[in-house]
């Protein structure tokens, strides 16, 4: 087999994974018999331990009660908080990141484009008490709420060390729609560890570290699984801010992967 044969079966096989992939997310089980809702901003985190040979990332448990994929195992995530715009920070995100975020994006800016990286910050630690960042050198003046515990703790989110790794929305006239931003940051962004975040009476009840290929066989939502593919290949690819970041979204019926 020639060189260009060989190059052009390379290219096949990466075209069926993801053909595979918008194949699984268009024919996942939904009920679309809702009204159709406009997609709310959200962010999601995906924390990576690569300390071993096989990176693992941290997934959470929903709590069964919830109406919203009660039980799935899932990441860190919500919605995009107008605080979120108002939180100093002690680097930028790359730029790269910054101008994906931007495309296709409604009044686009670079202070949006933060706002949703920093909500994935200020969500993970709600949801597990893990403060991603760096530690301050002074006074800081900061939001209510969660953002008033970043500032008690003397930790500022380092935006410079999340990686965009994939957007998706959710399909139209389903009860809760969200056009959802997926970050990868490394543990060794970590700042600082709260307790009391997670059990049985908390949103999540319980956290996991798993590798990614054994994460995919956990009870998770299609698209969690995919965009654990997707961070499986930037990895392969050296975790690079000039990776494509790919962009799932549904158009005459089934789903598209468009590269920002």
């Amino acid at each position: 087999m020639s060189n260009d044969d060989s190059a052009s079966a390379v290219n096949a096989a990466a075209a069926d994974i993801v053909a595979g992939r918008t194949v699984r997310l268009t024919e996942a089980a939904r009920d679309q018999s809702f009204a159709n809702l406009k997609p709310r901003d959200s962010a999601t985190l995906i924390l990576l331990d690569r300390s071993n040979n096989e990176p693992k990332v941290l997934l959470g448990r929903r709590h069964e009660r919830h109406r919203f994929l009660p039980g799935k195992f899932v990441f860190p995530g919500g919605r995009v908080e107008h605080s979120d715009r108002l939180m100093p920070i002690a680097a930028p995100l790359a730029a790269r990141d910054t101008e994906r975020l931007m495309q296709r994006a409604q009044r686009p800016s670079a202070a949006k484009a933060a706002a949703f990286a920093l909500a994935a910050v200020r969500e993970t630690y709600e949801e597990t008490g893990l403060m991603l960042g760096a530690k301050a050198s002074g006074a800081v003046a900061a939001p209510d709420g969660a953002w008033a515990a970043f500032v008690q703790a003397g930790v500022l989110p380092d935006l410079s060390r999340i990686h965009f790794v994939a957007r998706a929305i959710t399909p139209p006239r389903r009860p809760r729609r969200f056009d959802s931003r997926f970050f990868a940051a490394d543990i060794a962004a970590i700042a600082h560890r709260a307790d009391g975040f997670v059990g049985p009476n908390a949103e999540l009840v319980e956290l996991v570290w798993m590798p990614i290929t054994e994460a995919r066989q956990l009870d998770i939502p299609t698209i969690t699984a995919v965009a654990l593919e997707e961070l499986q290949e930037r990895i392969t690819a050296g975790m690079s801010h000039d990776h494509p970041v790919p962009f799932y979204h549904m158009l005459h019926g089934r789903f598209v992967r468009e590269m920002l």
